[in-house]
């Protein structure tokens, strides 16, 4: 038991004043004289022996009585805790990701956690709570209701160690103070990531646990072969259980149906669609499926856009007829010219120049295709079987800022193999479907050594074969057969390709949301104008994004937006440029979820009212003044019964 007022407690020693007086006597009696004293003898002794039974249990009853308003007084209380009369923040993490769409037995889970929170936390209680997008700070129920209703589903999920920092950080530097953080999620899986409790904080665990998990999503798309007047898309379907039926799928352009299908995943998690859609005009596609347990990944968004050709200039002074073989129409439009007949104003057109083996690389030629690639132009070097190596290492410094150290001749017959590659350069990304640490190596004899920039590919002895630097390429030495067998290696043609490809980086069929990406607009833009993105779907919804010009075309960055996937159509002035869409990331449709158990820094719960029914038992504060009047009016009480009966 417990006091609000301590202090009064020292008024329990006046409880002895009573005592003394009855003890010491000081009540004084007046003698009466009588004529018969021996008549009276016994009489006296009965009335004395009654008269000082009577003074104890009077005596008792009235210190009890006052015992009690003083106890009354001084307020006294229980607590089923120690934390209980202290005070208390609280700090709440609600998970807002799209796998709490999934539905439990009252409902989908965020919702039903909202719902008991407004009904479980005491109206006037402050807290804080955070989601994965929003911040609430010291709010209450009653004040807060209607926020908190409006909570919506986000793209993105915080990663656990993310949540604990972004908890103490909520929390005062008071250590006064009892901090609990209560945590509620499904817990899934993510990045390798699991919840771990902080150990200076009571860490209540919530997890929200979906009826079923047989999740049915569209995983992704990609275009699988381009045909004269159709392009050929393969889409994923994915389960997280064998399905009993078959799924159809739907491709929308806009709102048109332009072709159906059905998985199915009878025998397998995992089913290939294949569709056909218009390869002339562009679209604005959809494809969708139903399945009611999560929604977010029953919908993939992607574009297609009127085929615009890349520009590729080869300045030749050896065969390009592996160059033509690479850059085919529609996708690429290659232009080769002699280097002694080159028109410099073919230049500023272009996307990608390539060097092909010029003996000497002239200062003009140098300083017209430095101010191509200010303007987002690319260029790739490749020297001849005998280079003019200051005319070479002016053309890398200025382009590159790459050294040529020296010309390295062959001097055995054994030439130099290519053995390394750089897996991760964005010129090899999907390239390979794993790495290879032994293949069929190509070979070269005569070479530049080269010093600076990302080395894509690498010689036996550690030196570059090919280095990249701000989107241009230079090889360290000649292709032609008689230097080298790299135009019969497999590599070749991806190599070039890419080079081509990224020189005008034009949209995929789909982006992630909430990753930085980028990709370029064919579009001469004045110099204080911006493109913006519009929402197909809301004409409302327009954003300006980091962008780049260049002479011909506009470089778009996007990074926080959109929040939204759908598609959206890059405008300047009100014309449509391009089409490009953003689709929800696919991490949380395979719903695997943690283990938890309550241990020393951890009390975990099923549900929020449990949690919150406990919390109010521990700080439940049982009042026992009342139960202290009604013994000092029960003292009373027999006091008078007392005086009353007891003669």
């Amino acid at each position: 038991m417990q006091f609000k007022n301590p202090e009064l407690l020292y008024a329990l020693f006046a409880l002895l004043i009573p005592l003394l007086v009855h003890l010491f006597q000081l009540r004084k009696f007046k003698k009466v004289a009588f004529t018969n004293v021996a008549f009276l003898k016994k009489v006296k002794l009965q009335t004395r022996k009654s008269n000082t039974i009577k003074k104890w249990l009077l005596l008792a009853t009235r210190m009890l009585a006052l015992a009690a308003l003083i106890l009354a007084f001084a307020q006294p209380y229980s607590t089923a805790s120690n934390s209980a009369t202290k005070e208390k923040e609280t700090v709440i993490y609600l998970d807002n990701s799209f796998s709490m769409q999934a539905k439990g037995k009252n409902g989908e889970l965020l919702k039903q956690s909202i719902q008991d929170l407004i009904t479980k936390i005491p109206e006037d209680q402050n807290f804080t709570l955070f989601t994965n997008t929003e911040t609430f700070t010291n709010i209450t129920t009653k004040d807060s209701r209607n926020d908190l209703l409006n909570i919506a589903y986000a793209a993105n999920q915080l990663l656990p160690t993310a949540i604990n920092l972004k908890a103490q950080k909520a929390f005062s530097a008071d250590e006064s103070t009892v901090k609990r953080f209560v945590y509620i999620s499904d817990f899934q899986t993510q990045k390798d990531q699991v919840f771990k409790p902080v150990d200076r904080l009571e860490t209540f665990a919530i997890q929200a646990q979906p009826e079923r998990t047989n999740n049915i999503y569209i995983d992704s798309m990609y275009a699988n072969k381009n045909a004269a007047n159709t392009i050929e898309l393969a889409v994923i379907v994915k389960s997280n259980s064998i399905q009993a039926e078959t799924i159809p799928v739907s491709v929308f352009n806009g709102e048109e149906l332009i072709a159906k299908a059905t998985a199915d995943l009878s025998e397998t998690t995992a089913a290939t669609l294949l569709f056909d859609v218009p390869a002339t005009g562009n679209i604005r596609g959809k494809i969708a499926l139903q399945d009611p347990l999560v929604r977010f990944d029953n919908t993939l968004f992607f574009s297609l856009n009127t085929t615009t050709a890349i520009k590729v200039l080869a300045i030749n002074e050896a065969n390009s007829a592996y160059l033509r073989k690479i850059f085919t129409a529609p996708e690429f439009n290659l232009t080769g010219v002699d280097a002694k007949s080159l028109n410099y104003s073919l230049i500023p057109e272009q996307n990608i120049v390539i060097l092909n083996e010029l003996t000497v690389i002239n200062p003009a030629l140098v300083n017209a295709l430095e101010a191509f690639q200010k303007n987002g132009g690319s260029v790739v070097i490749i020297p001849s079987l005998n280079p003019d190596v200051s005319s070479y290492a002016l053309a890398s410094k200025t382009l590159m800022g790459i050294d040529v150290v020296r010309f390295r001749e062959s001097v055995s017959k054994t030439p130099q193999l290519i053995t390394s590659i750089s897996y991760d350069h964005p010129l090899y990304v999907n390239v390979f479907d794993r790495r290879i640490d032994n293949f069929q190596y190509p070979s070269i004899s005569s070479t530049l050594e080269l010093k600076g920039g990302n080395s894509v590919l690498k010689m036996a002895d550690g030196s570059s074969f090919l280095v990249e630097r701000g989107g241009s390429y230079m090889f360290a030495g000649a292709l032609n057969t008689q230097n080298s067998n790299f135009k019969n290696a497999p590599l070749i043609v991806p190599t070039f390709y890419n080079m081509g490809r990224q020189s005008l980086a034009i949209p995929p069929l789909y982006f992630n949301i909430n990753s930085e990406v980028s990709f370029d607009v064919p579009a001469n833009v004045a110099d204080d104008a911006v493109v913006q993105l519009q929402s197909v779907a809301n004409n409302a919804i327009s954003f300006i994004t980091l962008q780049q010009q260049f002479k011909a075309k506009v470089r778009v960055t996007t990074l926080d937006q959109p929040e939204n996937a759908g598609n959206y159509t890059v405008t300047y002035k009100d014309e449509a440029l391009q089409e490009v869409s953003y689709n929800y990331n696919r991490n949380e449709s395979i719903l695997r979820y943690q283990t938890l158990e309550s241990d020393a820094n951890l009390t975990y719960y099923n549900t929020v009212e449990a949690l919150f029914d406990d919390l109010q038992s521990l700080d439940e504060v049982k009042s026992l003044w009342k139960w202290f009047i009604i013994f000092a009016l029960l003292f009373l009480c027999i006091e008078v019964l007392i005086l009353k009966f007891i003669k």
